[in-house]
C-alpha cells in the first residue's frame, strides 16, 4: 500500500508566509495611509505672522512634542508643572517647558530607546487608554538645531493650542518622577493606539490652535515636514 506524503510541514511553512506577508501588508498599508494623511493640508491657508508667539516642535526621531515659553500670551506653565514634581527642583527656574503626550507604559519603561521592548510596542499600538504627559522643564533652543524647528504664533492661536494641550491632563491628575532631574509624567486623558500616537496628537494640537498642518501625522516626519 502506497503511503501519503506527509505535506504538515510545507502546509505550516505556508500558513507562516502568508500570515508574515499580512503583516507585512498591514504595515505598508499603515505606512502609505500615514505619509498620505501628513501631507494633505487642513488650515491650508494659514500662514505664521511676522511677531507672536515663539514656540517650537521637537523630535527625537521616534516621537514629536510641543516647545513652549513658560509665560506667554496670557498663559502660565507653572502651576501645571510645579517644582516639587521634579528629582531637581532647580530646573523648574528654566523659561520654557517641552511637554508630549503618550502610552502610560510606553513612557515609563522605556527611559532610553535601548529599553523598549517589543511587548511594549505592541501593546501601545493595539490601544491603551492608560496615557500620560511628559512635561519637561527646558532651556529655550540654541539656532540652527536640526531636531528643533520654530513656529510663531499669533496669541489667540497660542492660547487655542495651550487650551488644548492644558485639557488633555487628567482633572485629577498623579505626578511621576521623569527620567532625570527636570521632568515629570503626569496622568493624562485619551486613548493611546497606532491611529492616534504621540505624533499624532501634536499634529492634532497645533490643527486646533488653527496652523497648517497635515490631517494625520502619526509619524516625525508627518509633523516636522511643516516646518521646515
Amino acid at each position: 500500500m502506497t503511503e501519503m506524503p506527509d505535506n504538515t510541514y510545507p502546509k505550516g511553512r505556508r500558513i507562516v508566509a502568508i500570515s508574515v506577508g499580512g503583516v507585512l501588508s498591514i504595515a505598508v498599508g499603515y505606512a502609505t495611509a500615514g505619509l498620505i494623511g501628513g501631507v494633505v493640508p487642513s488650515n491650508a491657508a494659514w500662514r505664521p505672522p511676522e511677531r507672536g508667539v515663539r514656540i517650537f516642535v521637537e523630535t527625537n526621531g521616534i516621537h514629536v512634542g510641543l516647545l513652549m515659553p513658560k509665560l506667554a500670551a496670557g498663559v502660565d506653565w507653572r502651576g501645571w508643572a510645579p517644582a516639587r514634581d521634579l528629582a531637581d527642583p532647580r530646573y523648574a527656574r528654566l523659561d520654557h517647558v517641552a511637554i508630549g503626550w503618550g502610552e502610560h507604559a510606553f513612557f515609563l519603561e522605556t527611559p532610553t530607546w535601548s529599553s523598549v521592548k517589543p511587548s511594549t510596542i505592541v501593546a501601545a499600538a493595539i490601544g491603551s487608554d492608560r496615557t500620560l504627559m511628559h512635561v519637561e522643564h527646558v532651556a529655550a533652543p540654541a539656532p540652527g538645531d536640526a531636531a528643533v524647528h520654530a513656529i510663531v504664533l499669533r496669541p489667540a492661536e497660542y492660547r487655542r493650542l495651550a487650551a488644548y494641550v492644558q485639557a488633555s491632563f487628567a482633572p485629577q491628575r498623579s505626578a511621576y518622577r521623569g527620567y532625570a532631574g527636570y521632568d515629570a509624567f503626569y496622568t493624562a486623558r485619551g486613548h493611546y493606539s497606532a491611529i492616534r500616537t504621540c505624533n499624532a496628537w501634536t499634529g492634532d494640537a497645533l490643527r486646533y490652535a488653527g496652523v497648517r498642518i497635515g490631517r494625520w501625522t502619526p509619524f516625525p516626519v508627518t509633523v516636522m515636514r511643516w516646518f521646515d
